[in-house]
């Protein structure tokens, strides 16, 4: 299993996340389109904050089901945490704050969460 490190733009979150990166999600609600991520879901417990966790701020919104988590300094959205929906606990990574990946080398699903 590949461990990725990553980060906020200023560095002061810093992550690492376990697996392998089989596609990113690309998704068009709300926040998502605002944001720009690409998303790369794992569960919870492959996710580590190995720095920074008391610089994250927490956004909800709509259902409140996922916390979209953010630098407060820089406001990058490095993850989101929440549940899928068999209740397991997951995270998802913004791949954009990868180091070292190829996103054109990534496949991408489009998701139409505005529908929702």
């Amino acid at each position: 299993m590949t461990t990725h490190t990553g980060s906020c733009h200023c560095g002061a979150v810093t992550f690492e996340a376990d697996g392998e990166i089989d596609g990113g999600l690309s998704c068009n609600c709300s926040i998502c389109q605002r944001k720009g991520a690409l998303l790369w879901f794992v569960p919870r417990d492959s996710l580590r904050i190995t720095a920074g966790e008391d610089a994250l701020s927490t956004y909800t919104f709509n259902r409140h089901v996922i916390r979209h988590q953010f630098c407060s300094t820089c406001g990058m959205h490095p993850f989101g945490l929440g549940t899928d929906p068999k209740g397991n606990e997951m995270a998802a990574i913004n791949l954009r704050c990868l180091e070292d990946i190829d996103l054109a080398a990534v496949p991408v699903q489009h998701f139409d969460g505005r529908s929702m």
